[in-house]
């Protein structure tokens, strides 16, 4: 046996605290610090192992030399976070931990996540803080950090790290940056040529697109034209029952063939021409993958994708539920479905389902049609909760573990009921259903609706008395404006971006001004941004380029593809498009400045000033004081004095909606850790002892 001890490298501390506490056989594993750094150390059949953990990426890329002030840039490395990154210090103390220890390690596992990005993390720390261990080191490969997992991973272990998706992920990082470096200088320097003041814009190879992808709806949304149209809606009278028809034609695109229908038919009896009974069977739900997830968050909880990555990797973390960066939407046998059933049957919450579920023949999950190799979909581990979960962890929880157990349900059945009735050559549809088994979705509930409609039992020749016949004028409406799970799923169908980094992207979006509301516009620095890159350079916010690049790097995964071959091109695409930026620098600086000055503008636009009538009320802040109050514009012409006081913590926003009790503008402000606290600026508003009191509690 080599001297020394085993060095395994984990990707966050929670994960290799419970590395080490499934792994140590000979008694539990002691808790160390080098310099605040913990880390684990445990015996194994008489050999001593330590447990170090990388706290996510430790080194990045950054340029080879020189100052932010100039692009393009493509000469690159990759350094220590805390060299190239503003607070990243405690980066710095994480390598040295991780050095010392590996000075005396003779062998060296990497346990991080088991994806590009933590196959990437554990390659790095093996090359540079481990001293170039990467090629002698093993890999665990887990989807859960259960005990049981963990213990099969460790006992078999692949002979070599995982290279291609460690290539795959280095490369990814290396064009991101590429671009986003070279693309967001352009912008910015631009900018600075017309003002001193520094404004954070940035563009990268996957915003772009997504980018040019709302602007296109919002193009959509403000040149649509709505055109008018009809519907009849008619209640017709069976027995002492009224029940709604709907005409079978659908939408009419002239009033005066409307009120033809309408006066053909009103107070007429219909006869029943046809009834069609039609069983449908619905197969129960595909197990989550990670955007599947986010999307049925967003639905009931109305959790940003964000969000609920965040909260589910907790859960991971907790060993509660298995890897969440999964695109599969499978269940192996292998994970072992009658052990996780027994587990959550322990759950009072889970009990009756799961044991419904033990009691079948047969344990056989629906299986989609997305796979992963590297993850099956998301699962529950069976395992309790050691400690309380928050209400948002709570949630993320019942909603996996649901969508677990429904994929073992039988399909549901569904009796669907149509019935024809005619008059003078006009047909109505009168329309039933009803459950005739529940299946899965007994399952799956609170998270499936089925509303039942009764029909009354009829047969062909029957009449139906059309007392009621109206035609209701609407027009036609918009595509509707994306919303952060329709733009994820949007992004998913277009392949921009990766499962891990789709959610980080739209937070971008969001942070940098681009975009904002939940249902989501773009700002004018949004559509000035696009329209730059779209006259100058249109090729980078190509949806076709960016997928095809993305091709490319997945197909280093699979050993079909060379690192350096897509870095040239990476490098070829950008340097026509940033030499049009530049010549341009000047033209562009004015447009993206004013659009800047524009949308800050905005944000602090409160509305109309109630005390003078023409001035604008925005969110100033105080020379003297440093504070922040509403004034009136009209004050700076001598003409208005009017000003209110506001909360001088949290962030504060403007509600689109007034005041339902007063009329005037409304604010929302979030305080940390707390809810969003709408109040109305009126300080005689009817609402303000309210507010006052709820305030003071805060």
């Amino acid at each position: 046996m080599a001297k020394g001890y085993t060095l395994i490298i984990a990707e966050k501390f929670d994960a290799a605290e419970r590395i080490a506490s499934a792994l140590s056989l000979d008694g539990p594993p002691v808790k160390k610090t080098y310099r605040g750094i913990p880390y684990f150390e445990f015996r194994r059949n008489g050999r001593k192992y330590v447990v170090a953990a990388a706290m996510g990426h430790l080194y990045t890329v950054t340029q080879e030399k020189g100052g932010r002030d100039y692009y393009p840039v493509f000469d690159f490395k990759w350094a220590p976070r805390h060299l190239a990154e503003r607070g990243a210090k405690k980066v710095k103390t994480v390598i040295a931990a991780i050095e010392r220890l590996g000075r005396k390690a003779s062998e060296f596992i990497s346990a991080t996540d088991y994806d590009v990005e933590g196959s990437l993390i554990g390659y790095m720390v093996l090359k540079y803080a481990c001293g170039g261990r990467e090629s002698q080191a093993k890999r665990m490969k887990f989807s859960t950090l259960t005990p049981e997992e963990l213990n099969e991973a460790f006992e078999n272990l692949m002979p070599r790290l995982d290279f291609e998706l460690a290539e795959a992920g280095r490369t990814r990082h290396e064009v991101d940056w590429l671009y986003g470096v070279n693309l967001s200088r352009a912008l910015m320097l631009s900018v600075s040529k017309h003002t001193s003041k520094h404004f954070t814009l940035s563009i990268g190879r996957v915003q772009g697109p997504t980018l040019k992808l709302l602007c296109e709806r919002e193009y959509e949304i403000n040149s649509f034209v709505p055109t008018p149209y009809w519907e009849i809606k008619a209640e017709g009278v069976l027995g002492r029952k009224t029940y709604e028809l709907e005409f079978e034609q659908g939408k009419i695109w002239s009033e005066a063939e409307a009120e033809k229908v309408v006066s053909a038919c009103r107070g007429r009896k219909a006869s029943i021409v046809k009834i069609v009974e039609r069983e449908v069977k619905r197969l129960p739900l595909e197990p989550f993958d990670l955007g599947a997830l986010q999307r049925e968050a967003y639905r009931f909880f109305n959790f940003t994708p964000r969000r609920t990555l965040d909260i589910a990797e907790r859960l991971y973390l907790n060993a509660l539920i298995s890897y969440p960066r999964t695109s599969s939407q499978k269940l192996p046998p292998t994970i072992n479905y009658k052990a996780i059933l027994e587990g959550l049957a322990e759950n009072p919450a889970y009990r009756e389902a799961a044991e419904s579920l033990l009691a079948q023949e047969e344990l056989k999950p629906r299986q989609g049609s997305k796979d992963d190799p590297a993850h099956p979909a998301i699962y529950p581990t069976g395992k309790q909760p050691e400690n309380p979960l928050s209400k948002d962890e709570a949630k993320i929880y019942d909603l996996v573990v649901r969508r677990f157990l429904a994929a073992f349900g039988k399909p549901s059945r569904r009796l669907t009921v149509k019935v024809l009735a005619e008059v003078d050559g006009y047909r109505f549809l009168l329309t039933g259903r009803r459950m005739l088994e529940e299946g899965w979705t007994r399952l799956y509930k609170p998270y499936v609706e089925f509303e039942e409609k009764a029909v009354p039992p009829l047969k062909e020749g029957d009449k139906i008395l059309l007392r009621k016949v109206e035609a209701l004028q609407k027009f036609t409406e918009p595509p509707p404006r994306y919303n952060p799970a329709s733009l994820l799923k949007a992004m998913e169908d277009l392949e921009l971006g990766t499962k891990a980094t789709r959610a980080e992207i739209i937070e971008t979006l969001y942070q940098r001004g681009y975009i904002t509301g939940e249902r989501i516009k773009v700002t004018d620095i949004g559509f000035t941004v696009m329209e730059v890159l779209s006259q100058y350079c249109p090729s980078i916010v190509s949806v076709e380029l960016t997928r095809n690049l993305e091709r490319q790097l997945n197909a280093i995964e699979q050993r079909a593809g060379r690192r350096k071959e897509v870095l040239v091109e990476a490098i070829e695409e950008l340097k026509p498009a940033l030499e049009k930026l530049k010549e341009a620098e000047e033209k562009i600086g004015g447009k993206l400045l004013e659009a800047i000055e524009s949308e800050n503008f905005r944000r602090r636009l409160v509305g109309t000033c109630p005390t003078c009538g023409t001035g604008k009320l925005v969110i100033l802040k105080s020379r003297r004081t440093g504070k922040r109050f509403i004034g009136c514009t009209n004050f700076f012409k001598g003409k208005c004095k009017q000003a209110f006081p506001l909360p001088q913590k949290g962030r504060l926003t403007i509600v689109d909606k007034p005041c339902k009790h007063c009329g005037w503008p409304v604010l929302s402000l979030k305080l940390p850790g707390k809810r969003p606290f709408n109040f109305c600026i009126n300080p005689e508003c009817p609402s303000k002892a309210e507010y006052v009191k709820v305030a003071a509690q805060r």
